[in-house]
């Protein structure tokens, strides 16, 4: 999808749920289907917590992440390559990538938990290994804005650091809490995540809450898959008001203005295209939230600046 394709498939989760993982339920979920967080999104207080010589492993970066927020990152002994938030996560030894783990590695490391992102056939097989050794793998795979804080404090339930993962869920949630009100009429949202292949968000329930949030309604979000690859020319007849693009490489927001202009997009003419940092935008985490306040001021920026047609 994108030129590093193993460091967009860590970044973006959705185009492994393309590739048959399917997504997740709501929330996180314990390996075996059972949910580890209750219904109504409050924690699970029938799951055992973790003592202060807990061994983590975290196979996506977005888990990496979230285990620190709980305030439970120094006892994370393995990670996936492109765990770099915070900094010290870089110095934490890797076991694989975000599309292949070792199992020998993890399971030489002894982990007490792992933490995946959504299941896919690799997981569900080191699940079961796990299993034997009586060590639980779950599964963190928020659907909304609000799932973040709630993972948070539930990770801080079971890994004895509720006091601080109490204070950053409810830090996070305020920022979300913050948000200005979505305004009518919406701003239609044209996300581009790969430019050759050019690749969208399609049906990303978490990203499409965020942009409803925002004001903003995705046009591809009706797609029967969460990445689909879209032609130039779907975009120019779809016509969005806004563009948000996540920069890779050598791509730049001013060259693709430039790209989008040349082929007609009244967005990319009018100054109505903006940048996101990939990693805040495509890691279901803490920073999603930071994505959001960008979105929301983007979208208000663009509301500000132009005429709003009606939409649907």
């Amino acid at each position: 999808m994108r030129t590093d394709t193993r460091a967009a498939a860590e970044h973006f989760a959705s185009a492994a749920h393309d590739l048959g993982a399917g997504p997740a339920a709501h929330g996180a979920h314990a390996a075996g289907g059972q949910s580890a967080l209750a219904a109504t999104g409050g924690p699970d207080l029938g799951k055992p917590r973790l003592t202060p010589s807990s061994r983590i492993i975290t196979l996506a970066p977005s888990a990496t992440e979230l285990v620190y927020a709980a305030g439970a990152g120094a006892d994370i002994v393995g990670t996936v390559l492109h765990s770099d938030y915070p900094p010290a996560a870089r110095d934490i030894p890797r076991i694989g990538d975000g599309v292949q783990a070792s199992e020998e590695a993890i399971l030489a490391l002894r982990p007490t938990l792992v933490v995946a992102w959504y299941p896919t056939d690799a997981s569900r097989a080191l699940a079961s290994r796990l299993q034997a050794l009586g060590t639980p793998l779950i599964y963190a795979d928020p659907k909304t804005l609000d799932d973040i804080p709630a993972l948070v404090r539930e990770l801080g339930q079971r890994l004895g650091t509720q006091v601080r993962a109490d204070a950053t869920a409810s830090a996070l949630q305020q920022r979300i809490d913050r948000l200005p009100l979505a305004s009518q009429p919406t701003q239609t949202v044209f996300i581009e995540i790969s430019t050759d292949p050019l690749f969208t968000l399609g049906r990303d329930p978490l990203i499409n809450d965020l942009l409803s949030r925002c004001g903003g309604r995705n046009l591809y979000a009706d797609s029967r898959v969460a990445a689909p690859q879209v032609s130039v020319e779907s975009v120019l007849h779809l016509n969005p008001h806004v563009l948000i693009m996540s920069p890779y490489g050598r791509e730049t927001l001013t060259a693709r203005t430039r790209w989008w202009a040349e082929h007609g997009l009244a967005a990319a003419r009018q100054g109505r295209i903006y940048a996101i940092d990939p990693d805040w935008l495509h890691r279901p985490g803490p920073r999603l939230i930071d994505a959001a306040e960008a979105i929301c001021r983007d979208l208000a920026q663009a509301r500000a600046h132009s005429r709003m047609p009606s939409t649907p």
